[in-house]
């Protein structure tokens, strides 16, 4: 067990609940809600009558929720299914996180579950919790995070051709969009209505949703949301946020997706991450020497630790097999460990702007990372930079692109690799943690491979 989790508490007040259904007499029912090692959210629906209970005593969900893989199903390598017979541990609410679902029907609430071991433990698997083990370093250095997500996705048509996605029809021209004009203003007032839609349903759940850009693709979008001083929260806006972009477009007859690369001639959906660090004074201790403009100490080994260990936690960052589609030429995914300062060809990017707003952006992640590892990664390689005074390398000026070929792992096999031999991953993120998730994505990958697909028929059936 990783023992910086012991300590952080985040056990809801019960009278947090009897407020909301004051506030709220009509509400019918309340969905439960768990981010899975996928990022994908599971839970329970309950009654008005049980959530009060649920605040009190939790709730009880079975361990084997963290040990599923993309389609659901239980991966009993990872020891939480039937090897413990399937046991149940109990999950109380996140804080703050019950909000109105705007979208449905009918009044139904949401609420943010979190599991545990007992009141005193979180449970290890939980992916909040990993990122909980990491935060608590971090307190230790007298440091505060303050992150913010972009992510993008992908609308496309509710009926698919063969399998394959195609974009929707715009509700205003009825016509399916086919070239790309990125920051189109004319492809945002095609789906006005369900991007108003989306920014007013995230404003009703709290979350700090500000700008939606028309991204590099044909039906492809960016939404970014405001940065805050808990990483945990910035992680919960995230998770939930995707939850509202599909639920909105399936009110508008239209669908969505997160997967990385869902059309091969077209960018992939990446998760851009920006993060800084403040003191216990609030002073961003990022900013930049004014005289020089360049990094100093502090942001130096921050960068150092992201550089250092890129490889040992990429399959964190891009999670399926999927994942490593994006990784190819002329779709502006980088593909070797540099940085830069406002440079948006390296892996991490240092913006302009104003000193005090100084933060490193993490481009290397798909949309379909879990953004709590995302974080938990993320965070873990600066702490280890700063603590052991880790140099980066030259700041990349230029085309990082035709600088460096790709050398970083081009296949989710290699990438956990080596993340399993990562002492350091293991050292932050812990040794049970990345049990589980490693044999999640294994029994994917094996899967995958035991399946014969369309083109080794096209290609061998009648050739060899």
């Amino acid at each position: 067990m990783n023992e910086h989790i012991k300590g952080w508490l985040e056990l809801p007040d019960p009278a947090e609940a009897g407020q909301f259904l004051d506030q709220h007499p009509d509400l019918q029912f309340i969905d439960l809600l768990i981010a899975d090692m996928n990022g994908i959210v599971r839970g329970k629906r309950i009654d008005r009558s049980a959530l009060k209970k649920v605040f009190e005593r939790g709730v009880a969900l079975p361990a084997s929720l963290y040990g599923l893989d993309i389609l659901g199903e239980t991966v009993e390598s990872t020891g939480l299914g039937l090897e413990i017979g399937e046991a149940d541990h109990t999950c109380y609410p996140v804080p703050g996180t019950l909000t109105m679902e705007p979208w449905q029907k009918r009044p139904i609430a949401q609420l943010l579950m979190s599991m545990y071991e007992d009141e005193q433990t979180p449970f290890y698997a939980d992916p909040r919790t990993v990122l909980k083990s990491v935060l608590k370093r971090f307190e230790e250095l007298e440091l505060t995070p303050v992150t913010a997500f972009e992510l993008e996705f992908y609308l496309i048509d509710q009926e698919n051709i063969a399998g394959r996605p195609q974009p929707p029809k715009s509700p205003i021209s009825g016509k399916r969009p086919e070239s790309v004009q990125v920051y189109s203003i004319d492809e945002l007032d095609e789906y006005a209505d369900f991007l108003t839609d989306v920014i007013d349903a995230a404003r009703a759940q709290n979350l700090p949703a500000d700008t939606i850009v028309a991204e590099s693709a044909p039906g492809q979008f960016e939404i970014n949301l405001q940065h805050v001083d808990c990483p945990l929260r910035s992680c919960d806006n995230a998770t939930l946020l995707r939850r509202v972009i599909k639920s909105v477009a399936y009110d508008h007859e239209m669908d969505t997706t997160f997967m990385a690369k869902p059309y091969a001639d077209q960018a992939g959906n990446g998760m851009h991450l920006h993060i800084s660090l403040v003191d216990a004074q609030g002073k961003n201790v990022f900013a930049l020497d004014p005289d020089t403009e360049q990094p100093n100490d502090i942001m130096r080994w921050a960068i150092g630790g992201l550089i250092e260990a890129m490889e040992d936690y990429l399959a964190i960052l891009c999670p399926n097999i999927n994942s490593y589609r994006r990784f190819s030429q002329g779709f502006y995914v980088p593909t070797w460990p540099c940085w830069g300062v406002e440079n948006r060809t390296t892996a991490l990017r240092i913006p302009g702007g104003e000193p005090e707003a100084t933060r490193i952006e993490h481009r290397l992640a798909g949309t379909d990372a879990n953004p709590y590892l995302l974080m938990a990664a993320m965070l873990a390689s600066m702490h280890f930079g700063i603590t052991h005074k880790i140099e980066p390398p030259p700041p990349v000026e230029g085309n990082a692109y035709d600088q460096q070929e790709l050398v970083l792992p081009g296949n989710l096999r290699d990438a956990l690799r080596e993340l399993e031999s990562s002492g350091m991953m293991r050292e932050y993120l812990g040794n049970d943690f990345l049990n589980v998730f490693i044999a999640c994505k294994e029994h994917e990958l094996t899967q995958f491979e035991q399946t014969i697909s369309d083109l080794e028929y096209t290609w061998y059936l009648h050739t060899v």
